[in-house]
């Protein structure tokens, strides 16, 4: 994480770790489908970091995540992003299996979403360490993930009046606004000038 982002607010996190597991996972995705396809059609097979794919793809990770979507379809790409070591092989099998790019994008989107905002809220280890204790409870996991957005909510929500705190401050009255612009608006009256006492000869 660049230095200019330690003691960031929630929004600029989010956006930098959201954006970041964005374009590694859209970039797995892409990788294992375009060399799965070429592996099929025995092109390119000549590329040193095409056959170090390929390895992969055929090694004991890409057939774990190609399980997880064949046992819970397209619910395992966003609930990879709540575990470690789990987002590259579920998303790497999605390729491989060629999930249909728009649907693989919106799970897809919304586990970046997810992701970004356990960084920007109570962050990794922390996560990782109640995921831990959650293990084999599928409640504990959905009562983890509803706090994380129950946090990231309440974030939201408390910027978002701090900043209509603070314009509340700042701004004129409107009754005093009016009043002001009324009185400069007014003509000016002068007393006339006074008549000197005096008789005519």
């Amino acid at each position: 994480m660049p230095d200019s982002l330690n003691g960031a607010s929630f929004w600029p996190l989010f956006a930098f770790f959201a954006s970041i597991a964005f374009v590694r996972t859209l970039a797995t995705y892409w990788i294992a489908r375009l060399v799965s396809t070429w592996t099929v059609e025995r092109t390119h097979t000549e590329r040193a970091w095409v056959r170090r794919v390929q390895g992969w793809l055929g090694g004991p990770g890409a057939a774990r995540g190609r399980r997880a979507l064949e046992r819970w379809g397209l619910v395992a790409v966003p609930a990879s992003f709540l575990m470690s070591g789990t987002k590259t092989i579920v998303n790497g099998a999605a390729g491989i299996l060629r999930v249909p790019f728009g649907r693989y994008l919106a799970v897809m989107a919304l586990g970046c979403v997810l992701h970004g905002t356990i960084y920007a809220t109570v962050g990794w280890a922390a996560w990782t360490a109640a995921l831990a204790a959650a293990t084999g409870s599928p409640a504990g996991i959905a009562v983890l993930v509803l706090i994380v957005v129950l946090i990231a909510l309440a974030v939201v929500l408390h910027r978002r009046h701090s900043r209509a705190a603070g314009a509340t401050l700042g701004a004129v009255p409107p009754g005093a606004q009016a009043e002001h612009e009324a009185a400069s608006q007014a003509p000016s009256v002068q007393a006339p000038p006074a008549q000197e006492d005096g008789s005519t000869t």
